[in-house]
């Protein structure tokens, strides 16, 4: 599904990656953590191919097995949730036209942007699935931020993706909200949608993630599977700081680690 190998990219005029080498399979549910400024939400836009990374012959960045992609080709397959993207819908647009711009992965609907009976139609039941239904007349600055995320993850659902890319999905959710989303992604990924999510909570990863890979200072330092990754010592050096690793239920949680003493 993604391929980097020897990817340098650049945010700005900061280098974030110098020699990345990262892969994630097709159709394996993967959670990518590390702390802030780890290089998470580049990666992120160097996946959607809002930047690019730079030039080398020895470097390659492959998705879905291709360097080069028709971005409406790419977003039919790749659905991509952010917090970056939060932000950019005004406060007064429609539940309804959230849903409805991501056929043109626009921020909003426009005049000259036209909608068959079917997507409508699609976009209504999508609503319907995610219990928003009664929300699509509603402004977006009037919803709380969990039913914000709700509508955007229906904005990337309207092309049916292959893989979902959600961006830290429940911060600034309360427990009920954050509860609730995670359900529906467990619905989506058993119903065969694969999974990237981008985190730093590990409350996060629903028990369907195979595979974590670990990022700090835009590089891989470790990958494999979640139950040896998931170890006390292992986020602890990941986060620098003293953690401890419980589960319950199939979830991972972090509180402060004993000091020494």
């Amino acid at each position: 599904m993604l391929e980097c190998a020897n990817v340098r990219a650049y945010r700005g005029g900061t280098l974030v990656f110098d020699g990345l080498d990262l892969s994630i399979e097709q159709g394996k549910n993967t959670a990518i953590i590390g702390p802030n400024g780890s290089g998470k939400s580049t990666l992120l836009k160097l996946l959607s191919r809002e930047i690019y990374p730079v030039y080398d012959p020895a470097s390659r960045m492959l998705v879905y097995g291709r360097e080069r992609w028709n971005l409406d080709q790419l977003r039919s397959r790749l659905g991509i949730v952010s917090n970056d993207l939060q932000q950019e819908y005004l406060p007064g647009a429609l539940g309804r036209d959230v849903i409805l711009s991501g056929y043109y992965s626009s921020i909003d609907t426009w005049p000259h942007q036209h909608f068959r009976d079917a997507q409508l139609s699609h976009a209504e039941g999508i609503m319907r699935s995610l219990g928003i239904a009664e929300l699509a007349g509603r402004e977006f600055g009037r919803m709380s931020t969990g039913q914000q995320r709700r509508f955007l993850l229906g904005r990337a659902l309207v092309h049916s993706p292959e893989a979902l890319v959600l961006d830290e999905p429940t911060s600034g959710l309360d427990l009920p909200a954050t509860f609730r989303y995670i359900e529906t992604v467990r619905h989506l990924m058993r119903a065969g949608t694969q999974l990237i999510l981008v985190t730093h909570h590990l409350h996060e990863i629903p028990p369907e993630i195979d595979r974590l890979v670990f990022i700090r200072a835009g590089r891989v330092v470790a990958a494999g599977e979640k139950a040896s990754l998931l170890a006390s010592s292992a986020v602890s050096e990941l986060f620098g700081c003293r953690v401890e690793v419980v589960e319950a239920n199939g979830y991972y949680h972090a509180v402060p680690g004993a000091a020494d003493g």
